[in-house]
Protein backbone atom coordinates (compact mmCIF):
# COMPACT_ATOMS: atom_id res chain seq x y z
CA UNK A 1 0.00 0.00 0.00
CA UNK A 2 3.04 2.41 0.64
CA UNK A 3 2.88 5.08 -2.48
CA UNK A 4 6.13 7.22 -1.86
CA UNK A 5 9.58 5.64 -1.70
CA UNK A 6 12.20 6.21 0.84
CA UNK A 7 14.76 6.76 -1.98
CA UNK A 8 12.18 9.51 -3.71
CA UNK A 9 11.15 11.39 -0.85
CA UNK A 10 12.10 10.73 2.57
CA UNK A 11 9.61 13.17 4.26
CA UNK A 12 7.22 11.90 2.44
CA UNK A 13 7.93 8.33 3.10
CA UNK A 14 8.27 8.98 6.90
CA UNK A 15 4.88 10.96 6.89
CA UNK A 16 3.40 7.81 5.24
CA UNK A 17 4.82 4.90 7.78
CA UNK A 18 3.90 6.68 10.56
CA UNK A 19 0.41 7.25 9.52
CA UNK A 20 0.51 3.56 8.35
CA UNK A 21 2.11 2.66 11.94
CA UNK A 22 -1.40 4.68 13.24
CA UNK A 23 -3.79 2.81 11.33
CA UNK A 24 -2.43 -0.41 12.16
CA UNK A 25 -1.60 -1.52 8.34
CA UNK A 26 1.44 -3.08 9.58
CA UNK A 27 1.64 -5.29 6.86
CA UNK A 28 2.37 -2.27 4.21
CA UNK A 29 5.39 -0.87 6.34
CA UNK A 30 8.62 -0.63 4.92
CA UNK A 31 10.08 -2.23 7.60
CA UNK A 32 13.82 -2.48 6.52
CA UNK A 33 14.49 1.38 6.16
CA UNK A 34 12.31 2.18 9.73
CA UNK A 35 14.52 0.27 11.29
CA UNK A 36 17.69 2.27 9.66
CA UNK A 37 15.76 5.35 10.31
CA UNK A 38 15.19 4.33 14.17
CA UNK A 39 19.43 3.87 14.28
CA UNK A 40 20.25 7.16 12.97
CA UNK A 41 17.64 8.15 15.76
CA UNK A 42 20.66 7.05 17.97
CA UNK A 43 23.83 7.76 15.88
CA UNK A 44 22.31 11.30 15.55
CA UNK A 45 22.44 11.78 19.09
CA UNK A 46 25.56 9.86 19.73
CA UNK A 47 26.68 12.75 17.19
CA UNK A 48 25.56 15.49 18.68
CA UNK A 49 26.80 14.36 22.30
CA UNK A 50 30.41 13.89 20.27
CA UNK A 51 30.01 17.64 19.14
CA UNK A 52 29.27 19.82 21.67
CA UNK A 53 32.16 17.59 23.84
CA UNK A 54 34.57 18.65 21.45
CA UNK A 55 33.69 21.95 20.99
CA UNK A 56 33.71 22.46 24.75
CA UNK A 57 36.97 20.93 25.04
CA UNK A 58 38.46 23.11 22.16
CA UNK A 59 36.96 26.36 24.03
CA UNK A 60 39.04 24.72 27.65
CA UNK A 61 42.00 24.62 25.24
CA UNK A 62 41.67 28.37 23.92
CA UNK A 63 41.17 29.06 27.26
CA UNK A 64 44.06 27.82 28.46
CA UNK A 65 46.62 28.46 25.69
CA UNK A 66 45.29 31.90 24.75
CA UNK A 67 44.89 33.88 28.42
CA UNK A 68 45.02 36.89 26.45
CA UNK A 69 42.03 36.57 24.42
CA UNK A 70 39.74 35.19 27.27
CA UNK A 71 36.18 36.93 26.88
CA UNK A 72 32.43 36.66 27.63
CA UNK A 73 32.25 34.53 24.21
CA UNK A 74 34.16 31.86 25.39
CA UNK A 75 33.30 32.15 28.50
CA UNK A 76 29.40 31.57 27.49
CA UNK A 77 30.53 29.02 24.91
CA UNK A 78 31.83 26.98 27.84
CA UNK A 79 28.74 27.10 30.11
CA UNK A 80 26.84 26.27 27.36
CA UNK A 81 28.55 23.54 26.17
CA UNK A 82 28.40 22.50 29.69
CA UNK A 83 24.75 22.66 30.03
CA UNK A 84 23.94 21.22 26.83
CA UNK A 85 25.60 17.85 27.58
CA UNK A 86 24.31 17.37 31.06
CA UNK A 87 20.66 18.07 29.55
CA UNK A 88 21.91 15.02 26.66
CA UNK A 89 23.57 12.95 29.25
CA UNK A 90 20.27 13.39 31.61
CA UNK A 91 17.80 12.55 28.71
CA UNK A 92 19.55 10.01 27.18
CA UNK A 93 21.59 8.15 29.96
CA UNK A 94 22.85 5.45 27.57
CA UNK A 95 25.39 8.25 26.10
CA UNK A 96 27.02 7.67 29.79
CA UNK A 97 28.71 4.61 27.99
CA UNK A 98 30.59 6.79 25.77
CA UNK A 99 32.23 8.47 28.52
CA UNK A 100 33.88 5.23 29.75
CA UNK A 101 34.97 4.56 26.19
CA UNK A 102 38.53 5.78 25.75
CA UNK A 103 38.30 5.13 22.28
CA UNK A 104 35.53 7.58 22.13
CA UNK A 105 37.80 10.03 23.73
CA UNK A 106 40.72 9.62 21.62
CA UNK A 107 38.51 10.50 18.74
CA UNK A 108 36.25 13.81 20.72
CA UNK A 109 39.69 15.14 22.04
CA UNK A 110 41.46 14.79 18.47
CA UNK A 111 38.31 16.88 17.10
CA UNK A 112 38.83 18.97 20.18
CA UNK A 113 42.57 19.70 19.16
CA UNK A 114 41.47 19.75 15.53
CA UNK A 115 38.98 22.47 16.44
CA UNK A 116 41.17 24.59 18.34
CA UNK A 117 44.36 24.72 16.05
CA UNK A 118 42.06 25.78 13.24
CA UNK A 119 40.16 28.93 15.60
CA UNK A 120 44.10 29.84 17.24
CA UNK A 121 46.43 29.22 14.52
CA UNK A 122 48.50 26.95 17.47
CA UNK A 123 49.94 24.42 15.84
CA UNK A 124 51.01 20.66 17.89
CA UNK A 125 51.22 22.22 21.01
CA UNK A 126 48.28 20.62 22.67
CA UNK A 127 48.33 17.50 24.55
CA UNK A 128 48.53 14.36 22.64
CA UNK A 129 46.10 12.91 25.17
CA UNK A 130 42.39 14.17 27.27
CA UNK A 131 44.27 15.91 30.43
CA UNK A 132 41.86 16.48 32.31
CA UNK A 133 38.44 13.97 33.67
CA UNK A 134 35.08 14.42 32.65
CA UNK A 135 34.32 15.44 36.02
CA UNK A 136 36.88 18.61 35.68
CA UNK A 137 35.39 19.18 32.48
CA UNK A 138 32.23 19.04 33.68
CA UNK A 139 32.76 21.11 36.74
CA UNK A 140 31.69 25.06 36.84
CA UNK A 141 34.62 25.71 38.39
CA UNK A 142 36.45 24.49 36.49
CA UNK A 143 39.41 26.71 33.70
CA UNK A 144 42.24 25.34 32.81
CA UNK A 145 45.05 27.44 35.23
CA UNK A 146 43.08 29.67 35.40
Amino acid sequence: MSTVTYDFDVIAWAREQAALLRSGQFNFLDIEHIADEIEDVGKSEQREFENRMALLLAHLLKWQYQPGYRGTSWERTIKEQRNRIAIRIRKTPSLKADLQDPEWWDGVWADAARIAENETGILNQFPVSFPWDFEQVMDADFWPND
